[in-house]
C-alpha cells in the first residue's frame, strides 16, 4: 500500500494567530505534527500553505512544502490543489493530517490509510473513539458519529448523537483524520456546500449527501486532542517537555 499525507497549514487562527508556527519543546507544532507524519508508512509528506512564514519554516526543518491558492475555503480544496499538482491519479490515496495534531500517532494515520488500500467501496476513511465522558457527549466541538454495522457512516453530528438523557453506549467520538480516493476527493470540491453541511458545519456531511461511502475504523490507540485554544497548547507543551 502506498499513500500520500497532505498536511494543510494555514497561518490564520481566530484563537491562536500564527498557530503552526507556535513554538513547542523548542520546534514549532507544525514540524511536530510533520514528524509524526514522517514516521507512518506514506511514501510521501507534503505540507500545503498560503503563507510565506510558514513556506519558509517548513523548508527550514526540511519538508516538501507546497504554495497554494489564498482563496481556498476548506483544507480539503487546498489538499486537491496539491495532489493536481502532484499529479497523482485517481486510484491514489491522500491522507489529511491537520497542522494542529503534533501528538497524532502514526498508527492511526495508518490504520485509515489502510481501509482504502483494500479494493471496497469506499472513498473516504476516517476514525472514531469511545466517548466515556458525558460531557464529551454534550459538547458541540465533539463531533458524534453513528455507524453501521459494517463500520459504514451514516451521520455526523455536534448535536448528541444517539440521543439519550445519559450517554448511550456505544457513543463515538469523531477524529478528524481523512483519506480519499483522490478520485473521490476531486468530485467532492467541485460539489456545491450541502444544506446539511451548513447546518453542522461538517464538511464530511457533503460526501454523505452525495452518496460516498465513508468508512469510520475504531481508532487504534487512544488519540490526544488536537490545538484549538491557548489551555490546549499549555497541555501539550507540559506534555512534552
Amino acid at each position: 500500500m502506498t499513500f500520500t499525507i497532505v498536511i494543510p497549514a494555514r497561518y490564520a487562527s481566530t484563537r491562536l494567530p500564527g498557530k503552526p508556527l507556535l513554538d513547542i519543546a523548542g520546534k514549532p507544532m507544525l514540524q511536530h505534527t510533520w514528524e509524526r507524519a514522517k514516521s507512518s508508512e506514506a511514501t510521501r509528506v507534503v505540507i500545503a500553505t498560503d503563507d510565506d512564514r510558514i513556506f519558509s519554516a517548513a523548508q527550514a526543518f526540511g519538508a516538501e512544502v507546497v504554495m497554494t491558492s489564498e482563496t481556498h475555503e476548506s483544507g480539503s480544496d487546498r489538499i486537491c490543489e496539491v495532489v493536481n499538482a502532484l499529479g497523482l491519479g485517481d486510484s491514489e490515496i491522500v491522507i489529511n493530517v491537520q497542522g494542529d495534531e503534533p501528538l497524532l500517532p502514526a498508527e492511526a494515520i495508518n490504520a485509515v490509510a489502510s481501509v482504502l488500500g483494500e479494493p471496497n467501496e469506499y472513498g473516504i476513511s476516517t476514525l472514531c473513539e469511545i466517548i466515556e465522558d458525558e460531557m464529551e457527549y454534550i459538547q458541540p466541538s465533539s463531533v458524534k458519529v453513528v455507524m453501521d454495522a459494517n463500520g459504514r457512516a451514516l451521520y455526523f453530528s455536534r448535536a448528541p448523537i444517539p440521543a439519550g438523557t445519559t450517554l448511550p453506549q456505544p457513543c463515538f467520538r469523531h477524529i478528524g483524520v481523512y483519506a480519499y480516493r483522490v478520485g473521490v476527493l476531486r468530485k467532492f470540491v467541485s460539489w456545491p456546500v450541502a444544506e446539511l453541511e451548513k447546518v453542522e458545519r461538517l464538511e464530511q456531511l457533503r460526501a454523505l449527501y452525495n452518496g460516498v461511502p465513508i468508512h469510520v475504523s475504531l481508532a487504534p490507540t487512544r488519540i490526544p486532542p488536537g490545538i484549538d485554544t491557548q489551555a490546549d497548547l499549555d497541555a501539550v507543551r507540559k506534555f512534552l517537555s
